[in-house]
C-alpha cells in the first residue's frame, strides 16, 4: 500500500510522525505544517476511484487512512433482510385489521416498503450518481407495531465535497417523503373500519398530513393502514432530519454551515429529551419516544462528523435554499404526541 501513496505530496502539507498498517491499507499520523492544505485534498481526491480515502481524528490525533476497497458485496444479506422484513411488516399489518386480513397485512406491507425503500434508495442512487461507495438497503426486521425499524445503506470511503455530501444526504428525505405523500393521498382515500372491540391507537397527525387530509376531503374516523405507512414516512423523515451527526440532518447541515454544525448536533439531543420531560410533567402525556430519540442522537452527536475531501468550496445559492426547505418539510413532519392509546371501541 505505501508505494502508492506519493509521501511527498503529503509531507508538503503534514508532518508525518507516525505510520501504521492496517487491514487493506495504512494509517498515517499526521501534524499540520499549513491551515490551507487545499491542493493535498485534490491529491487525495484521485486516490478515491480505487481506494477508500478518509482524513480524519482518532482518538485525538489527525490522521489520514487509505485503504484497498474492497470488491463484491455480500447481497444475500440485504435479499434476506428485505424478505424478514416483508413478513414482518404483513404480520403486524394483519394486526391493524382486528381478524385475519392477509391482502390488508400485504397492502401495508408494500406500502411501508415502498416509504422505506424510496427514502434509502434516494441516498443509494444520488451517491451513485456522485460517484461515492455506498451498499444497498438493509432492511431491520422487527415484531414492532409496524414489524421493522426502517432501513440504512452503509457509506464507503471518501466524501468528495460538500456539495456530494448534501446531494446524498438531502436526497433520501425528500425521495422518501414524496413517496409518504403518496401512500398518505391513496390511504385516505380508502373507506376503513377496524373489526376490533378492543384498545386502539390514536395517531398524532403533523401539519403535512392533515394538509392532505384536507385536500382529498377525508372525513372517516378511522384511517386505512395504508395511509398509516405513509404517515410512518413522515415521521422517519423529520427523526432523519434532526441536524445532529451523521443524521441525514447531520450531513445536510454539515454541509451548509461546516464545522459550526456541530454545535446543533451537540444541542438537539438536549432538546429532544426535555421535549419529553416537558410533555410529560406539564401535560401529563406519556410520550417515551422523543426521550428514547433525544439519547439516540446524544451516541451520535458524540461522533465528529467526518470532512469531506474538499471541505473549502462552499455551497451554491440554489442548494442552501433546497435544504432550508428540506428542514421545513422535516418540520411539518413533525407532531408533539406521535401515538397515544386510545379509549376501547
Amino acid at each position: 500500500m505505501s508505494h502508492i501513496i506519493d509521501q511527498e505530496k503529503i509531507e508538503e502539507y503534514f508532518i508525518v510522525y507516525d505510520t501504521e498498517e492496517i487491514e487493506g491499507g495504512i494509517r498515517l499520523f499526521l501534524q499540520p505544517r499549513k491551515e490551507n492544505y487545499d491542493g493535498l485534498r485534490h491529491y487525495l481526491l484521485s486516490l478515491t476511484a480505487e481506494h477508500d480515502v478518509e482524513l480524519k481524528k482518532y482518538y485525538g490525533e489527525l490522521v489520514l487512512e487509505i485503504k484497498k476497497r474492497k470488491k463484491g458485496e455480500r447481497i444475500w444479506i440485504n435479499i434476506l433482510l428485505l424478505f424478514l422484513t416483508f413478513l414482518s411488516t404483513t404480520i403486524m399489518g394483519i394486526n391493524f385489521y382486528g381478524e385475519i386480513n392477509i391482502v390488508g397485512g400485504l397492502l401495508f406491507s408494500f406500502s411501508i416498503m415502498f416509504v422505506l425503500g424510496s427514502h434509502e434508495m434516494g441516498h443509494y442512487l444520488m451517491a451513485k450518481r456522485r460517484n461515492m461507495h455506498t451498499s444497498l438497503p438493509y432492511f431491520i426486521p422487527f415484531p414492532s407495531l409496524i414489524g421493522t425499524l426502517g432501513a440504512f445503506i452503509k457509506h464507503r470511503g471518501a466524501i468528495p465535497d460538500r456539495r456530494a455530501l448534501f446531494d446524498v444526504g438531502v436526497s433520501g428525505p425528500i425521495v422518501g417523503v414524496i413517496a409518504s405523500i403518496i401512500v398518505v393521498a391513496i390511504g385516505l382515500s380508502l373507506p376503513f373500519t377496524p373489526s376490533t372491540t378492543g384498545e386502539i391507537l390514536e395517531l398524532g397527525t403533523p401539519p403535512l398530513f392533515e394538509l392532505i387530509a384536507y385536500l382529498t376531503n377525508f372525513r372517516g374516523d378511522f384511517i386505512h393502514p395504508i395511509a398509516i405507512a405513509g404517515w410512518v414516512g413522515m415521521l422517519v423523515t423529520f427523526l432523519n432530519m434532526s441536524p445532529v451527526g451523521q443524521l441525514d440532518g447531520g450531513h445536510v447541515l454539515r454541509a451548509m454551515i461546516g464545522s459550526k454544525a456541530e454545535i446543533a448536533s451537540r444541542t438537539v439531543p438536549f432538546l429532544l429529551i426535555a421535549l419529553g420531560g416537558i410533555l410529560e410533567y406539564f401535560y401529563k402525556v406519556y410520550s417515551p419516544i422523543w426521550v428514547f430519540w433525544g439519547l439516540i442522537t446524544l451516541f451520535f452527536s458524540m461522533q465528529q462528523h467526518p470532512e469531506p475531501v474538499d471541505d473549502l468550496t462552499p455551497l451554491d445559492r440554489k442548494r442552501v435554499i433546497i435544504g432550508i426547505i428540506a428542514f421545513i418539510i422535516a418540520a411539518l413532519c413533525f407532531t408533539p404526541i406521535p401515538i397515544q392509546l386510545a379509549q376501547n371501541l
